[in-house]
């Protein structure tokens, strides 16, 4: 029996299962800057201070500030504003307006991404077969509001609910982001769901943890890979090589027979 045929639900990751950037978001930040005529740091070093400011606004305001009703807009101005000043670069409050505005724009868009060809005939044939598809991810409404959908990945035809950590206050790697994804699709059981996504610590972990099926999409040959497989987690390179997983029979028991009282699955 595959495991296709014992699931309801199958959530999913969004960048880095379904969607990714187009090249490094450093870019964005430094044209932003020379279109308002100032200096920018290298993409690189701007990469890393974006990395650094949003790690910290993270801890200081988790969920895009959802617990002190901080709008999605002042914690991304805070986040940009504290990346440029970590990269060595302070414009005046205008010049900084004008910049920040076109970031926040630019990723409110569907502009700076790209959707892997396998994500949307992946998501339409999991509600073919009658399973629920959900998204889990750590992002702000826009993602739900408006990049998925202008993306083409649509509420409806590709997924049937979503959980945003901005809208619910939970982010990955949380187990309650999971348990709430459980609770949305119906109050599905954990072993009638399957989760996907990109990270051994913010998806495969977790939804483990909750006692769901999961498995890591290594799309771009992560160095951990090997590393993840030695320690019993299945990972992928597509959803493609997803599909013909969850629909094959699982393999026979030494002998040449299923052993009833084994279990089917490397779980």
């Amino acid at each position: 029996m595959s495991l296709l045929s014992r699931l309801r639900l199958v959530t999913v990751d969004v960048t880095g299962t379904l969607i990714a950037y187009r090249g490094q978001l450093g870019d964005y930040y430094c044209t932003a800057a020379r279109s308002a005529g100032v200096a920018c740091p290298g993409y690189a070093r701007m990469h890393q201070a974006f990395k650094a400011a949003y790690a910290d606004m993270a801890t200081k305001q988790p969920c895009f500030g959802h617990a002190s009703r901080m709008p999605d807009h002042r914690w991304w101005r805070t986040c940009v504003r504290d990346s440029f000043l970590r990269a060595g670069h302070e414009y005046d409050d205008a010049t900084f307006e004008g910049i920040f505005g076109q970031i926040y724009a630019a990723f409110g868009s569907p502009a700076p991404y790209s959707v892997f060809p396998d994500a949307r005939p992946f998501l339409r044939w999991l509600r073919g077969e009658g399973i629920m598809a959900g998204v889990v991810t750590n992002a702000d409404c826009r993602y739900r509001d408006v990049v998925l959908p202008a993306l083409g990945l649509n509420q409806g035809s590709e997924w049937d609910f979503g959980v945003f950590s901005g809208v619910a206050g939970v982010e990955k790697p949380d187990r309650r982001i999971y348990e709430m994804a459980l609770e949305a699709a119906g109050g599905v059981a954990p072993e009638e769901a399957l989760h996907i996504g990109d990270s051994m610590s913010k998806d495969y972990a977790p939804a483990r943890a909750v006692g769901m099926h999961a498995l890591v999409l290594d799309r771009f040959g992560t160095a951990d890979a090997e590393r993840w497989r030695r320690s019993g987690a299945v990972v992928l390179p597509d959803l493609v090589s997803a599909r013909e997983w969850l629909t094959r029979d699982p393999p026979a028991a030494h002998g040449g027979t299923n052993n009833a009282g084994a279990e089917e699955w490397p779980f």
